[in-house]
């Protein structure tokens, strides 16, 4: 069955170093993109994605049991910042060398996105953000705040 099928991939190949970790904060860029590697390789690491760009083609179901798997052994799953926010922006408005040049490496992980949302008075309210960007020639120059952006330390 699919659920075997998944229970099996994941027992032989979760990596053992991520087995049983505590505090997720103090892994390194390396160790949070482990696992995200070795789905990009097998083509599951982005499920919800449309098959033209590298998603599995699941039915919902089976992405439930994709979910429930991985939260059974606590797997530490690829971050949502490039697969479940960056990339659905791209592969539905891109152009297609936005695509070709963006997605294979968020779906293999040997790219990691951050985003700039959290702003004093805003939170990540997107409607709320006061930061501008103004082209300046070729390029842009940003104006405003930010509070943070979760594991930007890490991002390419």
């Amino acid at each position: 069955t699919f659920r075997n099928e998944v229970r099996e991939f994941i027992r032989e190949n979760y990596p053992k170093e991520l087995e049983g970790i505590g505090s997720r904060e103090d892994l390194t860029r390396e160790e949070f993109l482990a696992w995200h590697k070795v789905l990009g390789k097998k083509g599951w690491s982005t499920p919800a994605w449309p098959e033209k760009y590298g998603g599995t083609g699941w039915t919902s179901t089976q992405r439930y049991i994709w979910s429930e798997e991985n939260a059974r052994v606590d797997a530490l799953m690829p971050l949502p910042f490039g697969v479940s926010m960056v990339a659905p922006v791209i592969y539905t408005f891109g152009n297609e060398e936005q695509k070709a040049r963006h997605l294979p490496g968020i779906r293999s992980g040997e790219v990691w996105w951050c985003q700039g949302y959290s702003e004093p008075g805003a939170g990540s309210d997107l409607a709320s953000l006061k930061t501008t960007a103004v082209r300046d020639g070729d390029h842009y120059v940003l104006n405003g705040q930010k509070t943070w952006t979760t594991l930007a330390q890490h991002a390419d």
